[in-house]
């Protein structure tokens, strides 16, 4: 049974409990929480505050899927002390380019990470994100295909963004892949002509129906393909005026994808 999750950046600040009525009141079972500078949980009271934290949630019915952190020691210790089964990150890509990042990425990661995933029982999953970072689902797949441990979270807004087809790269993916995000998103013109140096096109983030990603056709192949993992909402919307109309925008959201999951016709 898919495990319908939400990621908690919006009301990062939150404590568990009001944090756990709010997601619970939306409809969701599974959160993915920030581990970060600025947020409730950050990498240095992870360890202390993490399984009372995980503990809360499961009180309310909420089961804490993955954290948003950098993969680095306390992090995990706190993930395999709180039964916190991934970290989610991601692949920069630095001013050296792109091959010597990823190179770079895949050394470090092997050296310092693999052990750490090993000996805490915790997974990490890196996410394709468009622009600084490895951002198809290939580049990902290339950059863990000798790291164990490591698994591929799927965002159907990047994915959409790169014009991949998305069942394609769900298949391609599905070997490895650990989290499946859903959100929306699609490209606009700027106002800036051909001689500035701001971007001509940038991204803006919206509902479901919004964007290039198209949900019922990916929601569609992963129940065709069984996919019994957990579904992320990641809750990003470029014109929401604060967490209150998030949480309307992603309870909307919530909606439409399990009404597209329980269509037969698709």
């Amino acid at each position: 049974m898919v495990t319908w999750s939400v990621f908690s950046k919006p009301w990062r600040t939150l404590a568990p409990g009001p944090l756990a009525e709010l997601i619970a009141g939306l409809g969701f079972t599974g959160v993915e929480v920030p581990v970060r500078p600025g947020c409730f949980l950050d990498p240095d009271n992870a360890g202390a505050e993490l399984p009372g934290f995980v503990r809360t949630l499961a009180e309310h019915g909420i089961e804490v899927i993955s954290v948003a952190a950098d993969p680095v020691e306390p992090v995990f210790a706190a993930c395999a002390e709180a039964g916190v089964g991934m970290i989610r990150t991601m692949a920069p890509v630095g001013d050296d380019g792109y091959r010597a990042s990823v190179d770079r990425l895949r050394r470090d990661w092997a050296d310092r990470v693999v052990p750490l995933s090993a000996s805490h029982g915790v997974r990490v999953g890196v996410q394709l994100h468009r622009g600084k970072y490895v951002e198809t689902t290939l580049g990902v797949l290339a950059l863990i295909e000798e790291l164990p441990g490591f698994e591929l979270v799927w965002d159907a807004a990047h994915d959409a963004l790169t014009g991949v087809d998305p069942v394609r790269s769900l298949d391609l993916a599905w070997p490895r892949l650990g989290l499946v995000n859903l959100k929306n998103g699609e490209y606009y013109r700027t106002a800036a002509d051909s001689a500035s140096s701001e971007p001509r096109y940038r991204v803006r983030s919206g509902p479901a129906d919004s964007g290039m990603a198209d949900w019922a056709r990916i929601i569609a192949h992963l129940r065709r393909r069984d996919w019994a993992g957990p579904v992320c909402l990641t809750a990003e919307y470029s014109d929401a005026s604060g967490p209150d109309q998030v949480a309307e925008l992603v309870r909307a959201d919530l909606t439409t994808a399990r009404d597209l999951w329980d269509r037969t016709d698709l």
